[in-house]
């Protein structure tokens, strides 16, 4: 279990929900984070699609979108608006120059996409592009109190994670690959009470 006594950024890491976790805006949850300091923490779900077809909405970048090309739930907050993730392929390195311009690195290759930009400007650049209506919030120290609680796992993510095909078997598949006892949790049946 993970406790901190001074915030350490996990930007870039994952938010895994634990059984235990008792919201039902985050049952078998995996959070991206995308900024997390000692004034809060943001983040999206990448595990809730939706029916909405990318097009219907932002219809200039859904050619750029991966499949399913739907918009995800990124969370409870400002479901009214609309926030882009992509993968950016490629050697460049963080804090190197190069960076396309429209996107913003968040951890290694994956990064947040100016929606207000023309779309090809990013075109040839892209590796996926994943498109989110709202977001995760935490106030500050929420989420380490959340942490201590045993709510969540916090793992490392990879650049698939963000645009996984097959989102809603992300849960398991996130855990499975853990090389340690959370691998079992991934086991853990939708309800235990059938068991």
């Amino acid at each position: 279990m993970l406790v901190m006594t001074e915030v350490s950024s996990l930007t870039g890491r994952l938010l895994v929900a634990t059984p235990a976790l008792a919201d039902p805006n985050f049952d078998r949850a995996v959070v991206l984070l995308l900024d997390h300091d000692e004034e809060g923490t943001l983040g999206v779900v990448l595990n809730r699609p939706t029916p909405v077809g990318v097009g219907d909405v932002l219809e200039a970048w859904a050619q750029l979108a991966g499949a399913p090309q739907v918009v995800f739930q990124g969370g409870p907050v400002s479901l009214d608006s609309a926030l882009g993730l992509a993968v950016v392929p490629g050697e460049a390195r963080e804090g190197e120059e190069g960076e396309p311009l429209g996107w913003r690195r968040v951890h290694g290759a994956i990064g947040l996409v100016d929606l207000e930009a023309p779309p090809e400007l990013l075109a040839a650049e892209l590796g996926s592009l994943r498109i989110f209506a709202g977001y995760s919030g935490w106030g500050p120290g929420q989420l380490e109190d959340e942490l201590v609680e045993g709510a969540w796992y916090v793992v490392e993510s990879e650049p698939g994670d963000v645009s996984s095909p097959d989102p809603e078997r992300l849960w398991r598949s996130v855990l499975r690959r853990q090389r340690n006892e959370l691998a079992m949790v991934a086991t853990y049946p939708d309800d235990p009470s059938l068991n």
